[in-house]
């Protein structure tokens, strides 16, 4: 599937649909170039699970978790780890096999350990089409 947006609030607002729709142990990819709005497309899916606390990127710590919503919520930025065995360390599959609701950020760079089931979700700028302009393919794979 492939969604239009034209503003950062229509990207929050599909995150929110995304977030609502979003059920125990689902994993999202998002894949998309600095500053295209993964974080605001997270921040949008974290409201969708009636997360009330501020969402950030968490690129120094690797994930972080947010339990108040009505499901438990991982979110992961892995743009800056050195080598895929960190993700290990921080026990990666107890999250994104376990209760809650995951989403990795710059997924392509641990593409070895993602689970098999997942949706891929990629933000594309087009300045032709204006700067606020996204398209964002939303693709299930198992």
């Amino acid at each position: 599937m492939i969604i239009e947006t034209r503003s950062a609030e229509e990207t929050y607002q599909l995150g929110i649909e995304i977030g609502r729709k979003a059920t125990k142990g689902q994993v999202y990819t998002l894949v998309g170039d600095l500053g295209v709005g993964k974080t605001v497309f997270t921040q949008g899916l974290a409201k969708g699970l009636e997360i009330e606390e501020p969402i950030s990127s968490p690129t120094f710590t690797i994930v972080q978790v947010y339990d108040e919503g009505r499901l438990p919520f991982y979110h992961f930025d892995v743009y800056r780890i050195g080598d895929i065995s960190e993700m290990d360390e921080i026990g990666f599959e107890d999250y994104v096999y376990g209760e809650g609701v995951s989403l990795i950020e710059w997924a392509n760079m641990i593409e070895d350990i993602l689970p098999e089931e997942r949706i891929a979700i990629t933000i594309e700028k087009d300045l032709e089409q204006g700067f606020d302009y996204r398209k964002i393919t939303i693709e299930e794979e198992a």
